[in-house]
């Protein structure tokens, strides 16, 4: 048999791809909805990356109040660095929207495309996995984390009690994740 190249089409997934079967069962209405969603997601994703790539290059958005601008700006004006991994190990890591440590104050921004309700929860992760690769203790530096969204920001300022939990969490959890592997 000889198989036809859809090379353009590697590493990428369908909507109604068979790994994502549900599609199946879908009515009219909920395939539209579905679909709507997928649609938005992929317009956060091209959000993101040309957000980071004005911030990389120091790009400065119009004074507006439009969700990617303010952070754009804000981006720029604390001197952070767009999509940084944060790692663990290869079970706990992640990518941090823009992120700076200078003056011992750790800063991490986040953009959010959609409209639902947001917490703060990922962030405080990225804290605590910054703690970890780089060997700060959270009680002898200052955190300020934002969420972008809807046009304005929320900022949070954790306790250490609670990035030095989600540490221990961490690090609890890939022990018994590298344990079970062991087992295996």
């Amino acid at each position: 048999m000889q198989w036809k190249k859809h090379s353009e089409l590697e590493e990428k997934h369908a909507f109604l791809g068979a790994s994502k079967y549900a599609w199946l069962n879908y009515d009219e209405a909920k395939t539209i909805e579905v679909y709507k969603n997928h649609l938005a997601k992929e317009k956060g994703t091209r959000l993101h990356a040309l957000a980071a790539d004005m911030i990389k290059n120091d790009i400065m958005a119009l004074q507006n109040a439009d969700t990617i601008n303010i952070y754009v700006n804000d981006c720029i004006a604390n001197h952070m660095s767009p999509e940084v991994v944060l790692y663990f190990s290869d079970k706990c890591f992640g990518t941090a929207d823009a992120i700076s440590f200078e003056n011992n104050t750790l800063k991490i921004f986040d953009l959010k495309t959609g409209k639902g309700k947001t917490k703060f929860d990922q962030l405080e992760i990225y804290a605590a996995l910054f703690c970890l690769e780089y060997g700060f203790n959270p009680e002898r530096i200052n955190i300020e984390l934002r969420i972008y969204q809807n046009n304005s920001f929320r900022v949070e300022e954790p306790t250490s009690d609670r990035i030095n939990y989600i540490m221990d969490s961490i690090i609890e959890k890939d022990q018994i994740l590298n344990e079970y592997w062991e087992e295996l």
